[in-house]
């Protein structure tokens, strides 16, 4: 019986992935692609959407939780909730939509004011390059603003899903690094003192 209760007891890896940025960049789509394996072009999004897939990740299952929030402006007071509760967040805008790759920068800011993290697992996807010709962003820029944020960046294409899943993959490899990092910083905190006594008797 208490087998059985420490297998029920072990808890399932959940990785809280929040998809972040302007209104028609493609955010549900991008995750309708990683969800479902399909291109919806004429989603609409209420207010938030969520979704949980069981995925292996460097060769074990977790599960990933993903809340796909709106981009417009109506909602902007109810992010700070939303944000709260993410692990990693999916900063997207459309590459051939200067506006929205600008309005990233106000919605990282106030990641960066809800979360009390000093590392703060982000990455920034730059969507619709199937769309090359109605580039509005270019590469040399993309590459400064990763830089200046210290994050990592994947072009995508929602319509083909190209890179789409690597930029999932890149985001919950950030997570995990961040969840172990904090694990890292309280084990020696825990019971340090006398197994170190042990060990320098010999």
């Amino acid at each position: 019986m208490a087998q059985a209760a420490s297998k029920k007891g072990t808890p399932e890896e959940v990785h809280k992935v929040i998809m972040v940025g302007s209104g028609g960049v493609g955010k549900s789509a991008i995750t309708l692609q990683f969800m479902y394996d399909e291109f919806v072009e004429d989603y609409e999004p209420t207010k938030a959407d969520s979704y949980r897939k069981k995925v292996t990740l460097d060769g074990k299952e977790v599960s990933v939780d993903i809340l796909d929030t709106a981009g417009q402006e109506d909602y902007a007071a109810i992010r700070d909730n939303y944000f709260r509760t993410g692990e990693g967040f999916m900063c997207v805008f459309s590459l051939t939509d200067a506006d929205s790759f600008t309005a990233l920068e106000e919605l990282k800011d106030q990641i960066f004011r809800v979360k009390s993290m000093v590392k703060i697992p982000l990455i920034l996807v730059a969507n619709k390059v199937d769309l090359e010709a109605q580039r509005k962003v270019s590469d040399t820029v993309l590459q400064e603003k990763a830089k200046l944020w210290g994050v990592p960046y994947i072009e995508t294409s929602a319509r083909t899903k190209f890179n789409v899943d690597k930029a999932f993959f890149e985001l919950l490899r950030e997570i995990k690094r961040g969840k172990e990092t904090q694990n890292g910083t309280q084990r020696p905190k825990t019971g340090s003192g006398r197994k170190k006594i042990k060990c320098t008797i010999l």
